[in-house]
């Protein structure tokens, strides 16, 4: 099993805080994970940016699973009956 040794992340826009300062919003793009054959590049996607990506990106130390921020849940698009639908005849 491979092992997650760094995160790759990037600044993908700004927002303003609460206290009225602008503030990076930042996205993980990918990993860096440890490997047989020693460490390799993991990307997850390409960031968009207005204006576009100009190349650079953050190394960072792997956050904790608890500190991670939860994917939304996606919808199935999947054949066939889902547990949602019990409300749907003939299902």
């Amino acid at each position: 099993m491979s092992k997650v040794i760094k995160e790759i992340s990037c600044i993908v826009g700004q927002y303003t805080n609460a206290q009225g300062e602008q503030k990076n919003r930042y996205q993980r793009i990918g990993s860096i994970i440890d490997t047989k054959n020693g460490p390799m590049l993991k990307l997850d996607v390409i960031p968009l940016r207005e204006g576009s990506w100009d190349g650079w990106a953050y190394i960072n130390d792997p956050k904790p699973k608890e500190d991670r921020p939860q994917a939304p849940q996606r919808e199935s698009y999947g054949y066939g009956p889902s547990a949602d639908d019990d409300d749907i005849p003939g299902f």
